[in-house]
């Protein structure tokens, strides 16, 4: 899609470019004489590739955007994402900014069913899609990921529509066809009497037991790990095709390569060696945009909120909910103009999510922006750009919004409005891999000669009871294995005095007789974003930040994370001898500045 060609896998596993210049295309699939049609979403056009790599057109207009049916030259689509092939060389299109399922044949275009944008099953004339993708024929019928619904549709011969499974709720649930739960169904692929869907992060199935039951069959989580179905990860799959001794493969679309099922589990079947190989590094993600702030004037610098790692929520014995802060928050007034920072096209058929709550978004290949209005003013008054496609009840009230797949914005194009966040939380790095956004963009103006604060140090033992200074000595005796917990906050040039931020990373050292034993172990580091399973192994109890409250970062500086890996650690006792040693742990921030703090402790053996 972002690349705007079709991809050839040779059997070896090796790729070449089998036909370019098109702009994001989406589903391909081949007619009855060998040719490829492709949905080239970014036109809003239907093309063919012949053997050779020759693009034409099928149907519709290049970059003009309608729902016209007719001859296949005036025919219009908007944003055409689905397809499949009847036998007879006819082609099924999800026309999905129309929500519209329309068919090709003869050189004619017409709509099989659909009306306006929402949901509802029966006659074609008043049936409902919402953002529908994939497509796929089911003996004579024709199945629709309805992804906005949460549903897989059937659509009759006669263009009538009934539900197959999905409740709409929204929730990745196992169970009947009546009872399941679909995330976001993007593709469908058949083989067997088997219906394989791609939905949010998992490949689910119909069909595989006695009787019609929903279950998942690989992933649920975002991420990127092969192996057997329980452990698999994915990433935003959203195409699905069987391929040569009936492996299914998935393009496993953020994490950028073409994974397979097979009866040994999952596997990379191809794409770059490794997650790791495929990254870019802060300085080549830097390199990809010019310096700017997202607000005018552009190069004028702005507090810095929040960044990436932060708790949110708090850790307690409540059992609530508690997560990483996966961005950069940058301050603003309520209502001011917001700008995009980086040229790039829309990818994610879903992009603008959360339309009218505080956490409006839209996600972008390398960027993500959210706590907005999108594309209008603090009015709720859209501007006058097309790429952000409103919906509206019968009042005339903004309802939805969407912006399509291949949509094209440039550094400076206006974003939308700030709502009552009050900053912009920049997502820097693709989905999955979301890296320290002050390293991997540059903001003009922007210094930090402050360090860090340590407020707290305390040891506890390994079932965290604290461990207190003895009577009559300022030591702390240790003999056993040790936590060390760390309470500290950063600040920077330019921010509030009340603004506390969390640290870059926290590490220790052990001196003795004033000589370090080892160099400094940074044990916690937020180059990247950490999975949201390692929140309790960064946090202590009582750590807690959020819009409102005291900010409260008590860092477990003994274990380990970085980026995906994380683990419980202590500070071990058996290679010291007894006596007096320094416990010097730090704090430091991305700038270079580093704080410490001294521990007098006495091992005891």
């Amino acid at each position: 899609g972002e690349a705007g060609s079709i991809l050839k896998l040779g059997p070896d596993g090796t790729l070449q470019v089998f036909a370019s210049g098109l702009n994001a295309p989406s589903a391909i699939a081949f007619l009855p004489n060998g040719d490829l049609v492709v949905a080239d979403t970014g036109s809003h056009t239907i093309k063919q590739v012949d053997p050779n790599g020759g693009v034409s057109l099928i149907a519709g207009i290049d970059n003009v955007t309608g729902s016209a049916d007719g001859p296949a030259h005036t025919a219009t689509f908007n944003g055409p994402i689905g397809l499949a092939v009847h036998e007879d060389g006819g082609i099924y299109v999800a026309d999905t900014y129309n929500d519209l399922i329309r068919f090709i044949r003869n050189g004619q275009v017409s709509t099989s069913t659909g009306s306006n944008r929402g949901f509802a099953d029966g006659p074609s004339s008043g049936a409902q899609f919402d953002t529908p993708l994939g497509l796929a024929l089911w003996n004579d019928k024709l199945l629709v990921a309805d992804s906005g619904n949460g549903r897989v549709r059937v659509v009759e011969v006669n263009g009538d529509v009934w539900t197959l499974a999905g409740t709409g709720d929204g929730e990745l649930r196992d169970g009947t066809l009546s009872q399941s739960g679909f995330v976001m169904p993007t593709a469908i692929a058949i083989d067997g009497g088997v219906i394989f869907i791609a939905d949010g992060n998992a490949i689910r199935a119909i069909g595989r037991r006695a009787f019609p039951f929903v279950e998942t069959i690989a992933g649920d989580r975002r991420g990127y790990v092969d192996g057997g179905s329980a452990r698999s990860r994915f990433n935003r799959p959203s195409g699905l095709a069987f391929g040569g001794g009936g492996a299914l493969l998935i393009a496993d679309s953020d994490n950028q390569v073409v994974r397979a099922i097979s009866d040994g589990g999952i596997g990379r079947e191809a794409g770059q060696p490794d997650i790791d190989a495929r990254r870019v590094s802060t300085g080549e993600f830097k390199a990809l945009q010019p310096p700017r702030w997202p607000y005018d004037p552009p190069l004028d610098p702005r507090e810095i909120a929040g960044t990436l790692g932060e708790i949110r929520g708090e850790i307690s014995d409540g059992k609530k909910p508690v997560w990483f802060h996966n961005g950069l928050d940058i301050a603003g007034a309520y209502g001011e103009l917001t700008k995009f920072i980086r040229t790039e096209t829309v990818l994610d058929p879903n992009a603008a999510q959360n339309f009218g709550s505080s956490r409006e978004l839209l996600r972008l290949p390398t960027i993500g922006y959210i706590h907005l209005r999108l594309g209008r003013d603090k009015n709720d008054t859209p501007f006058p750009d097309g790429r952000f496609q409103f919906d509206r009840d019968i009042s005339g009230k903004l309802i939805d919004i969407r912006v399509r797949r291949g949509a094209k914005f440039a550094a400076g194009d206006i974003l939308g409005t700030l709502n009552s966040m009050n900053h912009v939380h920049l997502i820097a790095g693709r989905s999955g891999s979301e890296m320290n956004a002050l390293a991997a963009l540059t903001f003009p103006g922007v210094t930090d000669s402050i360090p860090p604060v340590i407020e707290e140090v305390s040891l506890s033992t390994a079932n965290w009871k604290e461990i207190e200074t003895g009577p009559g000595h300022g030591r702390i005796k240790l003999t056993e294995r040790t936590r060390v917990v760390v309470r500290a906050y950063d600040r920077m040039d330019g921010n509030a005095e009340r603004r506390r931020l969390g640290v870059y990373r926290i590490g220790y050292q052990i001196l003795s007789g004033g000589s370090p034993l080892a160099e400094t172990d940074w044990k916690i580091s937020f180059d990247r974003m950490p999975s949201n399973d390692a929140v309790p192994f960064v946090y202590a109890r009582n750590s807690r930040s959020g819009a409102t409250g005291e900010t409260i970062f008590r860092y477990i500086a003994s274990n380990r994370v970085s980026g995906e890996d994380f683990s419980e650690e202590f500070l071990e006792l058996t290679a010291l001898a007894a006596g007096e040693y320094t416990l010097r742990v730090y704090a430091a921030d991305l700038f270079g500045n580093t704080a410490s703090k001294d521990i007098i402790l006495e091992v005891v053996k």
